[in-house]
């Protein structure tokens, strides 16, 4: 029989935190750090105007690009955070969470050969997007002396004249780095002067710990070449929900909402009820959520400096990414050995990109007494190596 598969789409890893959760699931007695969820339940209220819409008998298809009022919220949203007006009719749509519209946006920007710069390490979808897309994927080595940030120098020499899109993964999965606004100022130049667009992944950006999270769209010339995507899922504890949404110049917009179309009709009905809640009167669960996310990142990071592991300070998402080098195992190796002898699940730093070799990703996701059952365990097992 003739292959019936597309030598493309067999060429691409599976991801590696599923290959973690998958191994996880078969366990017993595990305590498992690796699922970038929130712990919390979706906000009492947002649930609940998601239950009266199905009571109401709201269960149509919205347009194409998803309910006006929805994509009011969200431009009021972006204005009163981000200084940005976008038009709800043209340049703003709702997604089947954040993940649909990375995916959308390479498909609909990119020609075959365009180049799409990715700095790693970074989530999963990024590279697999650009491939799919009939892009080439260049990889952008972030380092930990810069704290995982993109630096000018670091973006300028990954340019070629072949190069159309930059991903901006900031507050960073797998890292918990942060851009600044002087950061984005020195990348902002380059990018103009490159004449290239920005696919700004933001679906964190109100877990911030460090002042306020900046977007690269609130910077002159950057609007309107940058794609801008967030979401519910993180900040609002509605991963199952599955929505999210795009902005951007309408141009761009309109392309991603055609293949949006045909692939996928529109996002849930339901779920997009409950945003539209959720951006009109979440915010104060959003700040309760965050502290308490600040709190076990602080409590973190304080017992790493007490069993003597390396870690730099991150100020954003809900993960840290500890330096796990000086235990003389790879990145696989460690996290494979910690989860046999100690039933502790993390995500080695290499389901990330190759230069996550020597660290580990842990998410602060879970409990406060989850967390500490999971230190015990993990200081039990680093002692028994220095044996």
């Amino acid at each position: 029989m003739r292959n019936p598969l597309s030598d493309k789409v067999i060429d691409i890893k599976p991801s590696g935190i599923r290959k973690f959760f998958d191994i996880v699931q078969d366990m017993d007695d595990v305590i498992s750090l690796g699922v970038g969820e929130p712990d919390f339940d979706t906000p009492w209220h947002i649930r609940d105007e998601g239950i009266y819409s199905l009571e109401k008998g709201r269960t149509f298809y919205t347009s194409n690009s998803g309910l006006k009022d929805l994509k009011q919220e969200v431009s009021n949203y972006v204005k009163r955070t981000q200084g940005v007006t976008y038009d709800q009719a043209s340049q703003i749509f709702i997604t089947v969470g954040g993940s649909e519209a990375i995916d959308l946006a390479m498909r609909a920007m990119v020609n075959p050969g365009d180049e799409v710069l990715i700095p790693q390490p970074s989530y999963v979808s990024y590279e697999p997007c650009a491939i799919l897309a009939d892009a080439v994927p260049v990889i952008i080595n972030l380092k930990e002396e810069n704290e995982f940030r993109l630096t000018a120098k670091e973006l300028e020499e990954s340019i070629t004249d072949k190069t159309k899109i930059l991903v901006l993964p900031f507050p960073n999965n797998p890292t918990g780095a942060i851009m600044e606004k002087s950061d984005l100022e020195a990348i902002a130049r380059i990018i103009i002067e490159h004449d290239l667009y920005v696919i700004s992944d933001e679906i964190y950006a109100e877990l911030t710990y460090k002042g306020k999270h900046v977007s690269i769209i609130s910077l002159p010339g950057m609007a309107e070449r940058t794609i801008y995507i967030n979401g519910f899922s993180k900040a609002y504890a509605m991963t199952g929900w599955r929505l999210g949404y795009a902005c951007g110049p309408e141009a761009i917009i309109r392309q991603m909402i055609k293949i949006h179309q045909f692939a996928i009709m529109c996002a849930p009905t339901t779920s997009q009820y409950a945003g539209v809640e959720a951006l009109r009167n979440g915010d104060e669960d959003v700040d309760m959520m965050r502290k308490e996310y600040d709190r076990r990142r602080k409590y973190l990071l304080h017992e790493f400096d007490k069993m003597g592991i390396d870690c730099f300070e991150p100020f954003g998402a809900f993960y840290v990414f500890p330096n796990i080098k000086k235990f003389g195992l790879s990145s696989d190796d460690f996290a494979l050995q910690l989860l046999e002898k100690e039933r502790l699940a993390v995500v080695p730093g290499t389901a990330f990109g190759d230069c996550g070799e020597g660290f580990i990703r842990i998410s602060y996701a879970y409990s406060l007494e989850d967390l500490k059952k999971a230190l015990e365990r993990l200081k039990h097992f680093i002692s028994e190596l220095g044996k």
